[in-house]
């Protein structure tokens, strides 16, 4: 199981942490830990981040990432892990989402604990009274105004984290200001909800495509082979129609006075008769037997 758990400073993302770390055996993934971890060991990346440290700089999100890549490979971290205070901003979420794919793994689930500020502020000042009844050593982020800066860059860089894994559908809220054993309890639902969900998509069989209708396609086939063909369609006759309409025109139209009068001339001129064979009409002038 891999799990995130997202909260402002003193909503007891550290107190959960150590639950799910025994209830599951996974591991716990503090960055701070594991920084402090790797330059401890000597390793390449731990002497990167003791010199970014000694500067007073922040370690860059890639050699953030690039720790927890080392820690997640380890033989402990086979059953999984919950990341506690990692990623802050959006952009190590997405680092931590492209080094979780390149080893094939994915997030089961995001539990975001849910906390009244005021509220919030009220608790740390009851545990620094609490802690000096006893006589006991404050922590670092005891103090009133040192939690009063972590909220402010928690809304200004963390709390959009919110909204990027709730769009991916991995996001479980609880109520981080009930008692201790009921936010236990109600991050045990969360995830038991998250692992039926799961379990009920795998489940799921697939939507098969539905078969063709062999017979219905050859029918169809047998019926287009059979259908006559069509008649050819006639071309139009527009453009002789309109040329014959020209001529009939032209014939009805009558002629002018002038060019009927030499017609009339030269039909009176010419004979009626048929011109006898020889050149010579029959008359007169024929000889008599």
């Amino acid at each position: 199981m891999r799990l995130i758990l997202l909260g402002p400073p003193g909503a007891g993302k550290g107190t959960q942490a150590q639950h799910l770390v025994a209830k599951y055996g996974i591991i716990q993934l503090s960055t701070g830990d594991v920084l402090r971890a790797a330059v401890a060991a000597g390793t390449p990346i731990g002497r990167q981040v003791a010199e970014i440290m000694a500067r007073g700089a922040l370690c860059p999100d890639d050699i953030v990432v690039g720790i927890v890549e080392d820690r997640i490979k380890e033989p402990d971290a086979r059953n999984g892990f919950v990341l506690d205070g990692f990623p802050r901003t959006v952009p190590q979420a997405v680092a931590l989402d492209r080094m979780l794919a390149r080893h094939g793994l994915a997030l089961d689930a995001v539990i975001a604990l849910q906390v009244d500020e005021d509220a919030l502020a009220k608790r740390i000042e009851s545990r620094i009274a609490q802690t000096r009844a006893r006589g006991g050593t404050l922590r670092d982020d005891d103090d009133p105004q040192v939690l009063h800066r972590r909220l402010l860059a928690y809304r200004e860089q963390t709390a959009p984290l919110i909204t990027y894994y709730q769009l991916q559908g991995e996001l479980q809220t609880v109520d981080g200001m009930a008692p201790i054993p009921q936010v236990t309890a109600a991050i045990a639902r969360a995830l038991h909800d998250v692992a039926a969900a799961k379990a009920a998509k795998n489940a799921a069989p697939a939507v098969s495509p539905k078969p063709p209708n062999i017979a219905a396609a050859k029918k169809s086939a047998g019926a287009k082979a059979k259908a006559p063909p069509r008649r050819p369609t006639t071309p139009k006759r527009s453009v002789a129609v309109g040329k014959k309409s020209k001529k009939a025109a032209a014939a009805s139209r009558p002629r002018p006075r002038k060019a009927a009068a030499v017609a009339a001339r030269r039909s009176v001129g010419k004979p009626k008769g048929r011109k006898p064979k020889g050149g010579k009409p029959k008359g007169g002038n024929a000889r008599r037997h």
